[in-house]
């Protein structure tokens, strides 16, 4: 199997981001949305995200995407703007081969260089433990779960909330 590679990602990536989100929307419950967005809609949220600084990589394998992961704002006050929210999605062939695992600690490397101070995941379902598992091995810590907030797939869904500082964290002023 050929090694896996992190680097940032580039507009010829769309296609393959946009398969990846489309299984993970319409198979699983790491997103919400219930109708999968379209390689335009795709697009346009990548160049927000890297218009507004924040990292966004893709993992390859050989010249195959399998894989991406984004930082994006955790909340759009302004008093929110060292704080990060972290997405991984890896495609289903690809899973469980320490591409989320790689994708994560690069991120996590990206946003400390770009001087954010905290990362928060927002996994969606209690019950997805390969998510959790791999947001504490990375040093995120449990901060509590929101009980049935989200509805798809015809049963309510929990929303787990996960947070790991960056850098100094808040030790230090930005």
């Amino acid at each position: 199997m050929p090694l896996v590679s992190i680097r940032p990602v580039q507009a010829s990536d769309i296609a393959p981001i946009t398969r990846i989100y489309e299984h993970a929307v319409r198979h699983g419950t790491a997103s919400f949305e219930i109708e999968p967005p379209d390689e335009a809609e795709m697009a346009r949220r990548q160049d927000a995200l890297l218009a507004a600084g924040y990292p966004f990589l893709v993992a390859e394998r050989g010249a195959e995407v399998v894989g991406y992961a984004y930082a994006g704002p955790y909340r759009a006050r302004p008093a929110y703007r060292w704080t990060v929210e972290d997405s991984v999605y890896v495609a289903p062939q690809a899973r469980q081969q320490g591409i989320g695992r790689a994708l994560l600690q690069s991120l996590i490397v990206e946003a400390e260089t770009r001087g954010f101070r905290q990362m928060i995941a927002v996994i969606g379902d209690s019950a997805q433990s390969a998510s959790i598992a791999l947001h504490q091995a990375a040093g995120f810590r449990l901060i509590g779960t929101f009980e049935a907030v989200g509805f798809k797939f015809d049963r309510w869904l929990d929303s787990v909330l996960m947070q790991r500082a960056l850098g100094p964290g808040a030790t230090a002023v930005p």
